[in-house]
């Protein structure tokens, strides 16, 4: 095989392969999270993360939060909340209620610009439990000061 037959199978393979990462991803819909250990924190969204610090929960949070997040967000957020700069890094939210106000909003109302969805509506999704739970697991990963 020549040197241009080389190039233009390299390039080829590059392209679709390419192709083949961008279609693969698709539609995504969230996986549902089994919140058995938690209590039912009822269909009005809480402002606060009820599982943060010395709550009773708060370790069984951490277990399912961790599981959600790997099935549901380490995809675009990065493994063990890692972001690798595609999405904003989660651990680096305020572990008070400033942060919960911006994670509660992106997961109610998701992430558009300019038509392309960034974020789905995880709430549409998952329960308040699932979602506080991940917040809780995101912060017990966060690095320390």
């Amino acid at each position: 095989m020549n040197n241009k037959n080389v190039l233009r199978a390299l390039l080829a393979a590059g392209v679709f392969g390419m192709a083949g990462l961008v279609l693969a991803h698709g539609d995504v819909t969230p996986q549902k999270v089994e919140t058995t250990g938690l209590p039912d924190l009822g269909d009005e969204w809480l402002d606060e993360n009820p599982f943060r610090g010395d709550s009773e929960y708060h370790d069984r949070a951490v277990e399912i939060g961790a599981s959600a997040y790997n099935q549901n967000c380490a995809r675009c957020h990065g493994l063990e909340a890692i972001s690798g700069g595609i999405a904003p890094d989660l651990r680096m939210l305020e572990p008070t209620i400033d942060g919960d106000d911006w994670f509660k909003e992106r997961v109610i109302n998701g992430a558009v610009r300019d038509g392309a969805v960034y974020m789905p509506r995880m709430a549409d999704y998952l329960s308040q439990e699932a979602l506080w739970a991940i917040r809780t697991y995101v912060e017990s990963v966060a690095p320390q000061e």
